[in-house]
């Protein structure tokens, strides 16, 4: 999200608010209890947001991790394409043989 996003989405956030205070005030709930509900629905709503975000925090599912993980992809690729072919079938082989003793390993 661009801090400007971030910016409108608080603005608007607020003027939910806003706009159930008076519909609640429309609806005859005097100005006292119309901003208790508000301020309650405002609050459930900021921890569930704060609950999801530490949902994808924790499962690391974020813009970060995300972006990390192309960038070290694309840095592997390179330092492979950087390997002459008698390496990388060499880098293969030694793979294979890791692979093949962990199998032998596990059973």
């Amino acid at each position: 999200m661009r801090r400007l996003d971030v910016l409108l989405f608080g603005l608007l956030w607020l003027g939910g608010g806003a706009a159930l205070y008076g519909v609640l005030c429309g609806f005859g709930v005097d100005g006292l209890r119309a901003g208790l509900w508000t301020q309650a629905a405002l609050v459930v709503g900021v921890v569930g947001w704060l609950a999801t975000y530490s949902l994808r925090v924790v499962r690391k599912d974020m813009t970060y991790h995300h972006q990390r993980g192309a960038y070290e992809q694309a840095w592997l690729e390179q330092q492979w394409d950087k390997l002459s072919p008698e390496e990388q079938a060499r880098l293969l082989a030694e793979v294979e043989a890791e692979k093949q003793h962990s199998d032998t390993k596990d059973t």
